[in-house]
């Protein structure tokens, strides 16, 4: 970039658009984040230091030889300088308007004094980069750019043209493969088109750079809001978890006190020995409740036996010590508070996944307690685990009368805890009334480890 003869730039725009494709913005309105005050600040404090620089070292030329004795005022002269670099103050506020105004003042500058200049030419390619990385209407940095260019190829052409025209007679005779012109022509070229070419690449970069930054930011927004989002639905979960097994263990127990607390104060004048036998299973179900509340509560404050990783399903009690082996001993107890009840296992036993060892445990529990609520008083139960190649069955069925449906409505929790609890195995579940009278609760889920794996995503 030289002044007159050393100033201008031959660039071609349809090759500089294919080297140097625009970017875009990811979607229409995107604009690029403002720097903020301490940007504004930097950029003052940049277009201040290049109109010192500028201002300083104008005079310095014409006493070095590298420009011709002044053809203006010294004022103007300096003027000049500072108001090259003085409007880089704004340009990332206004881009266009700065792009513009410097190169219109470096144009007139090089043309009235007939050099290019070191600062002036600073200006220049800041403002030139400034356009393309900080213009949000891309059409509009794109065609002031070529604007620019092509301002810069004309003014080149003719100082070229003037240079050919003019007489040098005076110049001493130089030998080479080109000749004056010809080598004055290839080093403006050059010089202009890796000018311009680089401050173009350079703005489309730090523009496609603030659209990956822009999108890797809302990306890391968006991840904390998804923490936020899991975190909320962990506790949610967990919350929904701790209620089914204070439920389960609950609702058993205090069901089977209460069956046992009626046939002690309907015997206890007539026959004290039932009363006592009566008073016995109750003290015997608070007692069993007690321990069952104080191993899940153990379980889920101790660390070490709580894994918080568990997907949604895998209960507390896993550590506890309920599953398909004590189902005998609940049969018994069912037994024992006067709901006649039958076990049978069919097929051969094998090891399953603990998840679905607790929750068959606990649906055969709930289906019970079901029972001596709603089936009446002269009710039986029949519980059948069935062991299949690839799941396992359980079905509790009775020979009561089925809970109405406004009974249902309002005490539901209990089957719905039901079917969190097979949909958290991986299973089915089907629940309803029996055509010869009666319930019917029937539940499969799969014997293998993806039981827990399909949980996760319920």
């Amino acid at each position: 970039m030289s002044g007159s003869v050393a100033n201008g730039a031959g660039v071609s725009w349809s090759a500089l658009d294919q080297i140097l494709p625009s970017a875009e913005p990811p979607y229409p309105g995107w604009r690029r984040p403002s720097p903020g005050p301490t940007g504004f600040r930097a950029d003052l404090i940049g277009a201040v230091a290049l109109t010192v620089g500028a201002v300083i070292t104008m005079p310095l030329y014409p006493w070095a030889g590298l420009m011709p004795p002044t053809r203006a005022p010294l004022w103007l002269e300096l003027l000049w300088s500072g108001a090259v670099a003085l409007p880089l103050a704004w340009r990332r506020r206004y881009p266009t308007i700065v792009a513009v105004a410097v190169s219109a003042l470096y144009m007139a500058g090089g043309i009235a004094f007939g050099v290019s200049l070191f600062f002036p030419m600073i200006a220049l390619f800041v403002a030139f980069y400034t356009l393309g990385a900080w213009e949000s209407d891309r059409q509009r940095a794109w065609w002031t750019r070529m604007i620019i260019i092509a301002a810069m190829f004309i003014w080149l052409v003719i100082s070229i043209f003037v240079y050919a025209t003019g007489h040098h007679n005076d110049e001493p005779a130089v030998t080479g493969p080109f000749s004056p012109l010809v080598s004055l022509v290839l080093i403006q070229l050059l010089t202009n088109t890796t000018f311009f070419a680089v401050s173009y690449y350079l703005g489309n970069r730090g523009y496609a750079e603030s659209i990956d930054q822009d999108a890797l930011e809302r990306r890391t927004i968006e991840l904390a809001r998804e923490r936020e989002r899991a975190a909320a639905q962990a506790v949610a979960l967990e919350r929904l978890q701790i209620a089914r097994e204070l439920h389960d263990v609950v609702a058993h127990h205090v069901s089977v006190m209460g069956v046992q607390a009626s046939a002690a104060r309907i015997a206890f004048d007539q026959n004290p020995d039932v009363a006592r036998r009566s008073l016995s299973h109750v003290e015997s179900s608070a007692r069993t409740a007690v321990d069952e509340l104080h191993r899940m509560l153990t379980t889920l404050r101790d660390p070490e036996t709580c894994d918080h990783d568990h997907s949604f399903g895998q209960d507390a009690e896993v550590g506890a010590t309920v599953g398909i082996r004590q189902l005998p001993a609940l049969i018994g107890q069912s037994n024992a508070t006067g709901l006649p009840t039958r076990l049978e296992i069919i097929g051969e036993p094998g090891d399953l996944p603990s998840v679905v060892d607790v929750n068959i445990y606990r649906i055969v529990q709930e289906a019970l307690t079901n029972v001596r609520k709603h089936a009446g008083p002269h009710a039986t139960a029949d519980v059948r685990l069935r062991y299949y190649a690839d799941e396992v069955e359980v079905e509790v069925t009775n020979s009561g009368a089925a809970p109405s449906r406004s009974v249902a409505v309002r005490s539901g929790l209990g089957q719905v805890g039901m079917r969190e609890r097979v949909a958290a195995s991986g299973g089915t579940i089907e629940l309803g009334a029996l055509a010869r009278g009666g319930y019917l609760v029937r539940a499969r889920m799969p014997r293998s480890d993806r039981a827990s794996l399909v949980g996760t995503g319920n």
